[in-house]
């Protein structure tokens, strides 16, 4: 809507100025110095990536590529946040590698981390036998978690830190937390509507439960105890 109402282009020269203590706002096109070779932005209709449709939902900005699982982005982005140091602490699954597994069709989900092999990881480029085994320990050593941490690593949408950490304290095990009507969540500290519904969502999803219960096979576990403070995640 910003850069409809602003008439900017591309390759534009723009005024900007601070707004606030460091964001900085486009005020205002120079069309004097547009270049003859200026494009129009115009927004994808489908994901570059794997061509599903985009939607953009009324009171937001941004567009969201409906693919899911099936999009290699959205998958990618899905296993980094979950291996990151916060979620499940992989060490060694750097960004590079995931786009390597993703690439090469070894990932699904982040329920395959756990069935990677020894020998389709040492056929990777840049993978020797140390690293590979290191990747492997750090798999192993993370299937031993906090029931906050592994909230938190699903990357449920609006889902952070701190509500992954309410949630933890105020059912006390996953078992509790999947079966809570919407009326439940809400009893959460800070858990609004639109956060409830997205819980909802995840937990009625056939896709997303079959990850749960294929990485719950894999081995991860953790404690059904409540969790005192953020720094225990």
């Amino acid at each position: 809507d910003e850069i409809e109402r602003l008439g900017a282009c591309i390759g534009d020269t723009v005024v900007i100025r601070r707004a606030g203590d460091v964001i900085p706002k486009v005020v205002s096109v120079v069309t004097s110095k547009r270049p003859g070779d200026a494009e129009a932005i115009i927004f994808p209709r489908r994901c570059p990536v794997c061509n599903s449709e985009v939607e953009r939902e009324a009171d937001e900005a941004i567009y969201r590529c409906l693919g899911g699982l099936v999009c290699a982005a959205q998958r990618k982005a899905a296993i980094r946040h979950f291996a990151s140091r916060r979620a499940m602490d992989i060490e060694g699954l750097g960004d590079k590698l995931v786009d390597q597994l993703v690439d090469e069709g070894l990932l699904e989900s982040v329920a395959g981390l756990y069935t990677l092999k020894r020998e389709s990881l040492l056929d990777l480029e840049r993978m020797g036998s140390k690293s590979v085994d290191n990747l492997l320990a750090a798999l192993e050593r993370s299937k031993h978690t906090t029931l906050p941490r592994f909230i938190f690593a699903l990357g449920i949408r609006e889902v952070g830190e701190a509500t992954a950490l309410n949630l933890a304290n105020h059912f006390g095990n996953w078992e509790a937390l999947v079966a809570a009507s919407e009326s439940e969540l809400l009893k959460v500290d800070d858990i609004g509507p639109i956060v409830a519904d997205h819980l909802r969502q995840f937990f009625d999803s056939r896709t997303s439960m079959d990850v749960v219960t294929a990485l719950r096979e894999a081995g991860l576990q953790w404690p059904n105890l409540a969790v005192q403070s953020a720094e225990g995640l």
